[in-house]
């Protein structure tokens, strides 16, 4: 009986830390996968956040949009810019920068331009009071039709399609 006590107690203390020892690197793992859970979760809201802000930059670039904060300080457009050559001489007339209105828009209250713009000899549709509120095909074919009171009125043309053999030569 005296033998076999110590090796019991010994069995039981190894199987005790190893149980323990177990237990602890399973915490350990458990830790680390919360960790790496939150970790994960952090860097999709930092890549949402990089990416919305990439946007606003975007869209605070844009020509319009500069265009109409440069307005709103006061700015306008230079005009033909005079260049001093090296040999000290001057190429072209330097002219101080002037306000010119901005380029109106056709609207769908103007008869004459949806009728030339529609090609057709028939008369345009009776124009409504608002715009935005007619809804009809012709009010949302043409642009700038439902421009905002703060839009500064400038329409640029699309630009033509590029065609087959231009492409071909590059």
């Amino acid at each position: 009986m005296r033998g076999r006590t110590p090796f019991a107690v010994l069995v039981v203390a190894l199987l005790s830390a190893g149980l323990l020892g177990l237990l602890m690197l399973n915490t350990a793992l458990n830790e680390g996968s919360f960790t790496l859970a939150r970790l994960k979760k952090q860097t999709t809201e930092a890549t949402d956040r990089q990416q919305t802000l990439q946007q606003q930059i975007a869209e605070q670039s844009a020509p319009d949009a500069l265009e109409q904060r440069a307005r709103a300080l006061g700015m306008v457009p230079g005009g033909d810019p005079a260049f001093l050559n090296p040999d000290g001489t001057v190429t072209g007339t330097a002219k101080p920068a002037q306000d010119k209105p901005p380029v109106p828009r056709p609207s769908s209250a103007d008869p004459s331009a949806s009728a030339s713009a529609s090609g057709s000899g028939a008369p345009a549709a009776e124009p409504t009071a608002d715009p935005t509120a007619s809804g009809s095909a012709s009010g949302s074919a043409q642009p700038g039709a439902g421009a905002s009171p703060a839009d500064p009125g400038i329409d640029l043309a699309p630009a033509p399609p590029a065609s087959p053999s231009a492409g071909a030569q590059r």
